[in-house]
This record gives C-alpha cells, structure tokens and sequence, in this order.
C-alpha cells in the first residue's frame, strides 16, 4: 500500500505502508540507534513522536517478550528504511508489522532516511509530520493546523501508587514516563521500590519513609511538568536522590537553572559522555531534545559532574549542599551499552552512606 511521509515544510516522502492503515501525526523524531527498535518504540519519552530509524533494515529480530520498555506504546508512528518481514531470532513472538498492527501504530518503510535525517538537522528545528494515503493539500492544511498536545507526562504516568516488592532498600520512583529496564535495574540490587505518580507531593513520598527517591525520565519539555519542581527542592535536602533524563531537566530547574531545545538532540546508543572528575568516558544511550543551558547553572547550588564528548553540552549535575545528583543520559542502557550503569550503583551506594532519620 502507497502511503507518504509528509513534514510541515511542504516535505513528502513517499514509500509502502505497513503497521496500522490509519492517518497519524506527531513530532518527528531522527533515532540513530542501529539497534534496540523494539526498546525504543515501547519507551514512553518518545510519547507523541513519529521515530525515524537510520538502521538500513529493522525488524530482523522480530519483536520478543523481554524487550519491552511498556505495556502499551504511545507514539505515532515508525519510519525505516529497509523493513525485514521475517524475523530470524529464536527469541522472535511476531513480526514488527504484525506487533504495530495490534499497537494501532502506522508506519512505512521505503524511505530514504539518512536522507531525511539530512534535511531536518539541516533545517535546526523540529518538524510536525504526518503518515497519510495522499501527499495533497489537504493532508498539508491538517498538519500545519494540528497543535501539538503539551500533557504528554499526563498521559504516560501511573494514575495511582503502585509496588513492586522486594527485600532491601526502600526506593520510591516518581514516574514521568518510566522505562521497564529502570525497575529491574533497581530490583536487582535489592530495592524494595514504590511506584508514584508525576503530581505526587513531597509530604506524600516522604510519608513512606524511602532511603532515596528517583526521578524518571519522560517525555515532553520539562516547562511543562513545573508543577514537579516544588516537590524536588523538599525531597532533595532530606533523602538521597537520583534524576535521570526529564528528572535531571526538572532537577536543574528545582536548582535555578534553565532549559534550553537542543539544536541537534540526542536520540540514539552510542553518545560519549566523560565524568569531568576522572576522565572516565562511557558509551550511553540518550533520548532527549532539552538540555541544560550551562551558562545559567548557580555555582553555589550545582555542580557539573559529566559532559557529552562531542558537543559539550551538560550530562550530569550534583548538588552542592545535599545527597542529590542526576544525569542526562540512561545508565541502565537499553537498548545500548552498559557502561553508565555504574551510576544506579552509586546511588545504592549513597543511600547506605546516609542517614535519612527513619
């Protein structure tokens, strides 16, 4: 079936369609990961966005039962290149046409993509986009007057406190937008975790006596979740804690610092990001169009922790005064290197050293 990728800049791309046949329209998204597709598609940061794979081919490993980073996917659509109908792992449940299909996700294959990663870091803006059946004038009219929705942690957080139990470290887990692989990074080292969602008020989390508190990663500008920040500035100065991706944004913002839109994001596996203290560089996997504007950090407050090798921008960040640190990019990886993953030992680590008063 022909269908087209059009862009709000009058852009069209034509190729066959595949996944669900229905007219979807979202924030497009360049993922420059070669591999992990099934891990990038069900994670909620990439709620509302049409996900462009520059991997020549996607879905040779099918879709499996432990690659999961959701339950039910919320973004918008899926652009590939090269789209391998029959999987070759053993581990394969169903094909990735099949799986967007029972997802109600469109998506085309066909598309020259390094092509139109080309065209959008050329233009240095993001695009509204479009999966249609005709590129006419009609299509154009509906996507240029579509307002993008600005709730997307609203729609991807839990509705209510949940558990996941276990013996050891009591850790509660603000979710903005939360990856499956955080919690079992958190399980494995004995955390006994509570799930709470994004609007949860200190007093509440400090009532379940936690010896640390993380903040997720999620999708969407961290102006939009301000409500969050009041509720960082009461935990940080009273038990340990670890932000990650939007958490680290809301953290810097709790902290005075501003966000800026980057003019090349970070959507892929391989970025190399050195801890300023040792040199140490890992390989980590990052998922994020906000960054932290370096010039507004309040030295007095923050501190600079880790950079990214290659364009500079701002990585990590420690408080100053209490036990609470964050970092841009994933550490638990997946899909990705397990390099960063060092970090979650570290809050393990800083949890044991401190003493929250329960």
């Amino acid at each position: 079936m022909r269908r087209y990728l059009i862009l709000d800049d009058g852009t069209s791309y034509a190729g066959t369609g595949f996944g669900a046949p229905i007219v979807s329209t979202g924030e497009l998204v360049i993922q420059t990961g070669m591999t992990g597709y099934q891990a990038t598609i069900t994670d909620k940061v990439n709620t509302g966005k049409i996900i462009v794979f520059t991997a020549p081919l996607v879905g040779t490993v099918g879709i499996n039962r432990d690659d999961y980073e959701s339950i039910d996917p919320a973004l918008k659509g899926v652009v590939v290149a090269g789209l391998a109908d029959v999987p070759g792992h053993v581990a394969s449940k169903m094909t990735l046409d099949e799986y967007l299909t029972r997802q109600r996700i469109p998506a085309i294959y066909g598309i020259d993509t390094r092509a139109l990663m080309r065209h959008v870091n050329a233009a240095g803006h993001p695009f509204k986009a479009s999966i249609v059946d005709a590129d006419d004038e009609h299509a154009y009219d509906q996507l240029r007057a579509l307002v993008l929705p600005h709730n997307q942690v609203q729609q991807v957080s839990t509705e209510k406190p949940y558990p996941s139990p276990a013996t050891g470290r009591n850790v509660v887990v603000v979710d903005f937008g939360l990856k499956h692989s955080l919690l079992r990074a958190l399980a494995v080292r004995d955390c006994n975790l509570t799930i709470v969602p994004a609007p949860t008020k200190a007093e509440s989390i400090l009532s379940l006596s936690p010896d640390g508190v993380v903040l997720s990663d999620g999708p969407g500008n961290p102006g939009d979740v301000a409500y969050a920040e009041q509720m960082i500035r009461d935990i940080q100065g009273k038990v340990p804690l670890l932000a990650i991706g939007l958490g680290h944004e809301l953290f810097a913002r709790a902290n005075g610092a501003e966000i800026v839109r980057l003019a090349n994001e970070h959507h892929g596996i391989n970025f190399p990001v050195r801890e300023v203290a040792t040199g140490r560089v890992d390989i980590t996997t990052q998922n994020h169009s906000y960054g932290v504007r370096s010039d507004s950090i309040q030295p007095d407050k923050l501190l600079v922790t880790h950079v990214n090798v290659v364009d500079g921008s701002i990585e990590g960040l420690r408080h100053r005064l209490f036990p609470a640190f964050s970092v841009q990019f994933q550490p638990e990886g997946a899909p990705g290197s397990g390099d960063a993953d060092h970090v979650i030992t570290e809050f393990m680590e800083l949890m044991d050293a401190t003493d929250t008063g329960y």
